[in-house]
């Protein structure tokens, strides 16, 4: 279960923070392939504890050795003990600490793999309106704050409690009443816990909400710095960042003196019980009730205590502001495992008014003479009152190619999505069945392919990057896919050929020849059904027909839903499907809507009469 997080005055729809209920039943997932590791751990670091506290009682006896006037040789063996212990309790201390770190690396590793997993399925526009911001900030602000806690504070968590528990037992066996007058801090330090902790959790939720909001506002202006000058928006813009970036700092400080208040309570427990404990024991050491060796070990039994009450306590601190991360790393997991409806069941209907559905079901292989893929009543908003597509219905047949044009802001780009489906649609159903098509063999893993017009080049060897589409493709293979989008010469010139580190930091590609990369993806994976969202609108003209050439040939054979930048594509197309402010307002062969006098022949009309002699008629 998951909660609606703060929402910024940025006008975003922050991403879900999961209940604390939720997180503490995630958390136990992740822990379970590992109950192992995790009780053999804690076994070890209960062994090292108790080896632990046998140094008190051990000063104890060597405290009642000179009170006595003894020889000087009594000394030896609890001397020769304490030695004992500090090595043994080392040992087995190390070995614990080893194990509960594993643990926690291993958990941490298993929850990074789950978020990005799910943050990769979440449907677009879910993203855009939550803003890159708060994807942001909990993919790196909450993955660090969740991976020190792990690092430092579990590990001596682990070993603070059991050292409490044991300490206060053993204190008890000394004499009950030391227990009893140790006690007395208990009531302060839970009070003090219980006002810090009601405090914190809220408290840190919100400056993570405020440092996502802040780093939202500086991408923004950081990202659109070109138009922020060029309206002269800079002012704005600065007051802006330096508000968002006020309300961190003022939710900083405010995290600072809780803290300092925190410190400052726990001290006068650790006051309180102290005296408590001394004056216990002058008590019991007057009335002949135990030795002065003993009432000397109780009072360090309870100082001993001063270390792990207070690293808990204040583990605490790190303990809220982790597990705070965790519940927003928790919510966007949770928020992208949805439940596939059934196959033939709509994604979603009137009868599930507002709930966004995914935006295909399982795909099954058909006869090839069954249609490739059925769009039916598939209607899609942003929010309430943003509306974008009305009830497309929408039929591909195997093979065929259809060509998507309309005016900006027709709804081309969320069709495309939702027919890939990256994109979950407000209402209706999408069927692209595997099996058709070129793909027929190998498509089961990959049925649907999406590329768009933003390609992005993974850092890494060329031939590392094109194996992102299909792993165990041979290098002939790599060629093949190169050739195949007219991209080989090219690929082979580079410096050291498809061993060419490319991406980040390596030999930068130009925006046409990232396209071609992509589209040899295309080919490799080698879908039932391919759709291609104006995927050749980066290259500019002089790359445009280069790229036109190389999406054609990457979509030979294979069934083709293609959002056209240019017409050209609609004239290579079997059919073409006009949009109008989200309907379906024509679908027929290019030549016979460009004769009918409709929307499209409105389009040619003035594409056709805009073009330079760089783009002939074809």
């Amino acid at each position: 279960m998951t909660t609606d997080s703060p929402t910024p005055d940025t006008g975003a729809e922050l991403l879900p923070i999961a209940t604390t209920a939720r997180t503490r039943a995630a958390l136990r997932t992740l822990i379970r392939p590992d109950r192992g590791l995790a009780l053999t751990g804690i076994g070890i670091l209960v062994a090292a504890t108790a080896v632990g506290l046998l140094v008190q009682p051990l000063l104890g006896r060597i405290v009642d050795i000179v009170a006595d006037g003894r020889p000087a040789g009594d000394l030896t063996l609890p001397v020769v003990l304490l030695v004992a212990v500090a090595v043994v309790q080392g040992l087995t201390t190390t070995l614990g600490l080893t194990r509960i770190a594993r643990l926690g690396e291993t958990v941490l590793a298993r929850l990074r793999e789950r978020f990005v997993e799910r943050a990769l399925n979440l449907p677009a526009d879910r993203l855009e309106r939550a803003g890159a911001g708060d994807l942001t900030a909990r993919v790196t602000g909450d993955v660090a704050r969740v991976a020190e806690a792990v690092r430092s504070a579990l590990p001596e968590m682990a070993r603070s409690v059991l050292a409490i528990l044991l300490t206060l037992g053993a204190l008890a066996l000394l004499d009950v009443r030391f227990l009893l007058a140790a006690l007395l801090a208990v009531p302060v330090q839970l009070l003090t816990a219980r006002w810090y902790v009601r405090r914190a959790l809220t408290l840190y939720a919100d400056q993570r909400v405020a440092n996502g909001a802040q780093q939202q506002q500086l991408l923004e202006t950081i990202g659109g710095a070109v138009t922020v000058r060029g309206h002269r928006l800079e002012e704005q813009h600065t007051e802006r960042s330096a508000g968002r970036s006020r309300k961190a700092v003022d939710l900083t400080m405010r995290s600072v003196n809780l803290v300092l208040g925190f410190y400052g309570r726990l001290h006068i427990a650790e006051y309180i019980g102290l005296a408590a404990v001394l004056i216990a024991g002058f008590w019991l050491v007057r009335d002949g009730a135990v030795s002065i060796g003993t009432a000397t070990a109780a009072a360090l039994y309870f100082h001993s205590l001063f270390g792990p009450v207070n690293a808990a306590l204040v583990l605490l601190d790190d303990a809220q502001s982790a597990a705070a991360g965790l519940a927003r790393l928790v919510g966007v997991t949770d928020l992208a495992d949805q439940p596939e409806p059934a196959a033939g069941k709509p994604a979603a209907g009137k009868a599930a008014a507002g709930k966004a559905a995914p935006a295909s079901v399982p795909r099954q292989r058909i006869a090839s003479s069954e249609a490739a893929v059925t769009v039916h009543a598939v209607s899609h908003a942003y929010g309430p009152g943003r509306p974008v597509l009305h009830e497309v219905s929408l039929t591909l047949e195997p093979g065929e190619h259809v060509a998507l044009v309309g005016t900006s802001g027709a709804g081309k780009s969320t069709l495309a999505r939702i027919v890939a489906g990256v994109q979950q649609p407000t209402s209706g159903t999408v069927t692209a069945p595997a099996g058709t098509g070129s793909a027929a063999a190998g498509a089961g893993e990959h049925p649907v392919v999406l590329v768009t017009q933003e390609v992005h080049v993974f850092t890494g060897t060329l031939a590392e990057d094109l194996r992102l589409a299909r792993p165990d493709a041979s290098d002939a293979d790599l060629r093949t896919a190169l050739a195949t989008v007219h991209a080989l010469d090219w690929a082979e010139a580079l410096p050291d050929g498809l061993a060419t580190v490319v991406g980040e930091g390596g030999h930068r590609l130009d925006p046409a020849r990232a396209q071609q990369l992509a589209l040899a993806r295309l080919v490799l994976a080698d879908p039932a059904l391919a759709v291609l969202d104006e995927a050749t609108a980066e290259a500019g003209s002089a790359g445009a027909r280069v790229l036109e050439r190389s999406a054609e040939a990457a979509l030979a054979g294979r069934t083709a839903l293609v959002v056209a930048h240019r017409l050209t594509q609609a004239v290579a197309a079997d059919r073409v499907v006009v949009l109008e402010a989200g309907r379906v307002v024509e679908s027929g062969p290019h030549d016979e809507l460009r004769d009918a006098d409709g929307p499209y022949a409105a389009l040619w009309r003035a594409w056709s009469g805009s073009r330079t002699t760089t783009a002939p008629h074809p």
